[in-house]
């Protein structure tokens, strides 16, 4: 399983690369290229979400563990 680091990081990537998709086919006319481009940027966003959501997830699971042992 990835982490939540390896998550927000791959995501970043992932968004990075769909705007410059998404830009190169606006200035070269490619529709496909374009698409294509919003598609990853999009991915990108889910993923980078996912992994502030594990990140959530693992601070709350924290807190739970502290309180039950107190």
């Amino acid at each position: 399983m990835k982490t939540s680091t390896d998550d927000k990081i791959e995501g970043n990537i992932h968004e990075t690369k769909g705007t410059i998709k998404e830009a190169l086919g606006k200035v070269i006319g490619n529709r496909g290229l374009e698409a294509d481009g919003k598609s990853e940027k999009r991915a990108g966003k889910i993923q980078q979400k996912i992994g502030r959501a594990k990140e959530s997830i693992a601070h709350l699971k924290g807190q739970l563990s502290e309180t039950t042992t107190s």
